[in-house]
């Protein structure tokens, strides 16, 4: 009897933990599929997490991995690189990352491959914002990892809006869209950085449950930040977070 099984690699760790726990179990083409950490040695690639990772957006859709890798190549040896790409359509979704050895080399890939031309468009360089897990101060203070299961269901299957605060300085519409565009399709985002916040409409209910998950409590800019449900309404302005 055929079993098919597939891998899936997830850019960071907490990312594919919120998936595991949301997709095991879950009906696809009417089969129960069953999610698990890989043990195969084909998952046993380096760890990248102490290298140093680029963004790159604004990519045309027919972009690959293979034309990023080789358009950054010239600044330094790659440990990584993938265009990423919509579960559903395999589609690119317009960004990838790229990840060096050396410092040196990804700040220069910055500087020089900002602004440049691939594939028909002008691309977008920065750094990539990580998702540390929260520093142990923190941590001792009883803030604890946000399950999914536990987090979708605390707001209507309509709601698909996310609060994010705690953001004093730094705070802009492109390093939200940098910081939650992994997550799913975002329809709106409105950033109030006088007040330290922003609101992230997605176009799923569980995209935005995925973001929260994975971002609150998490560093950005130098800052923790707290993600809750958004209240749905009209004017997004008007939200408020909707503290469990």
């Amino acid at each position: 009897i055929n079993d098919p099984y597939c891998f899936v690699e997830f850019f960071e760790h907490r990312d594919a933990a919120a998936a595991l726990a949301a997709m095991n179990g879950r009906k696809i083409l009417g089969k129960e599929v069953k999610v698990n950490w890989a043990t195969t040695p084909s998952s046993q690639k380096k760890d990248t997490s102490n290298h140093f990772h680029v963004f790159v957006g604004d990519l045309s859709p027919e972009i690959t991995t293979e034309d990023i890798k080789a358009a950054f190549a010239p600044f330094g040896k790659i440990s990584d690189a993938r265009v990423v790409k919509d579960m559903t359509t395999g589609k690119s979704k317009g960004y990838g990352f790229v990840s060096f050895y050396n410092k040196l080399d990804a700040e220069n890939a910055i500087v020089h491959m900002g602004g440049q031309w691939l594939g028909g468009r002008q691309i977008r360089t920065n750094w990539a914002t990580r998702k540390p897990p929260a520093p142990k101060s923190l941590q001792d203070n009883g803030s604890k990892q946000l399950r999914f299961d536990d987090v979708v269901n605390q707001s209507s299957p309509q709601n698909c809006t996310v609060y994010c605060g705690g953001i004093q300085s730094g705070l802009s519409e492109h390093l939200m869209r940098q910081t939650f565009s992994p997550f799913g399709q975002i329809m709106e985002i409105r950033v109030f950085p006088e007040k330290g916040y922003s609101f992230i409409r997605f176009s799923s209910h569980e995209s935005a449950a995925h973001a929260i998950v994975s971002v609150n409590g998490t560093s950005i800019e130098c800052h923790i930040v707290k993600c809750y449900w958004g209240k749905e309404s009209p004017d997004m302005a008007k939200n408020v977070p909707q503290v469990s």
